[in-house]
């Protein structure tokens, strides 16, 4: 029987951004596919912004 590479867990320093479990490496920087879904969701959701102090063109600044 062959050894499947998903069996193989790494394990990795570093911690979950989402959970603060240990990282692995399949999904590096996440835990799990899980907290990777998470993180997209958060993304395509518009939750990580930058906040900009720029106005609509055609207005001019102070």
């Amino acid at each position: 029987m062959a050894d499947d590479p998903d069996d193989k867990v790494a394990i990795l320093k570093t911690r979950c951004p989402i959970c603060r479990r240990p990282a692995v490496l399949r999904f590096r920087p996440f835990c799990s596919k899980h907290c990777a879904d998470i993180d997209l969701a958060r993304w395509i959701g518009g939750e990580y912004r930058i906040p900009v102090d720029e106005k609509p063109d055609g207005e001019e600044k102070d």
